[in-house]
């Protein structure tokens, strides 16, 4: 089934001054790393007011942003300039008939058009994120690797999380598994585990051995990595997301807008830090669904 988009009405989203204050507040917590993602930032009109904003801000280590690629062409330079150092780009396939398919909108030409500009943009490191399903796209493994050593970037393979109205039989039939990812790599290339600390979060980074290349995995569901994680979301709409796989939230623009005070503010946000919940449930079929979908939540 799919799903219908839906925009939020204006004022229920975030201004730029909005966003910005609540990035201080949770830099001054402690927050070294904001990534920008969406749905898809580079719709927002403000975005690289809004980049520029946040890498001013004093303690914050590094401003890396998610998105589909089809605005870079203009926004890559204004970007880099404003402070994006990374950058990410969704891309699932190299097929035009499964892309117009699978984004339902998307032209790739476009995002492919994207990527050249960020190559010449100069960010300090571009990444592909593809999203594999069964039946759909499964066999663009090799050609999007292919494309990131000809482009001389990274890229990581991230198993489906079941969000939204989707049945456990849907989920197993979908599910890509990491390691059925890698097996297919190692036929053709040598991968080398890169070890140590990392900025890409729950991903597990190996470099193509005789490239600058790396290829990561991404498993929430056959490799839980829920002990490790300390990554919090804000919807566009303001609310503070603690783990994708619960719909838990607490409602930061309400308090922005009810003119609560930045001290009774961090109080708010370290008192829901108790309630991050100890692990997903993605892979427990009695639980209760996830409806929210990424595009209302970010990746």
């Amino acid at each position: 089934m799919t799903e219908e988009m839906r925009f939020l009405p204006r004022k229920a989203v975030l201004s730029a001054e909005e966003i910005i204050r609540l990035a201080t507040l949770f830099v001054d917590l402690g927050v070294q790393k904001i990534r920008l993602t969406g749905g898809e930032p580079l719709v927002r009109p403000d975005i690289v007011d809004i980049a520029q904003g946040l890498s001013n801000i004093e303690g914050l280590n590094e401003l890396v942003m998610t998105t589909n690629g089809s605005q870079l062409p203009t926004l890559a330079r204004p970007l880099v300039a404003a402070g994006i150092s990374r950058i990410n780009v969704s891309l699932d396939t190299l097929c035009d008939s499964q892309f117009a398919e699978l984004s339902r909108t998307g032209d790739l030409s476009k995002v492919l058009a994207g990527l050249d500009a960020a190559i010449d943009a100069g960010f300090e490191r571009i990444r592909l994120n593809t999203v594999l399903l069964t039946g759909k796209n499964d066999t663009q493994i090799e050609p999007l690797i292919d494309y990131a050593l000809h482009k001389g970037i990274d890229i990581a393979f991230i198993e489906e999380m079941p969000m939204g109205h989707i049945t456990q039989t849907d989920r197993e039939l979908s599910l890509v598994p990491s390691a059925q990812v890698l097996e297919t790599i190692r036929r053709r290339f040598n991968l080398v585990p890169i070890v140590g600390s990392s900025t890409d979060g729950p991903a597990r980074r190996y470099s193509v051995q005789g490239t600058s290349t790396e290829v990561g995995v991404i498993s929430p569901i056959t490799d839980n990595f829920c002990d490790a994680c300390n990554r919090l979301r804000i919807t566009p709409d303001g609310r503070l997301v603690l783990c994708l796989g619960h719909e838990n939230s607490l409602d930061l623009r309400q308090m922005l807008r009810s003119d609560m005070d930045s001290s009774s503010l961090k109080r708010a946000i370290v008192a829901a830090l108790a309630y991050k919940p100890e692990r997903h449930v993605f892979d427990q079929p009695d639980e209760p669904q996830v409806v929210r979908l990424m595009n209302a939540t970010g990746g």
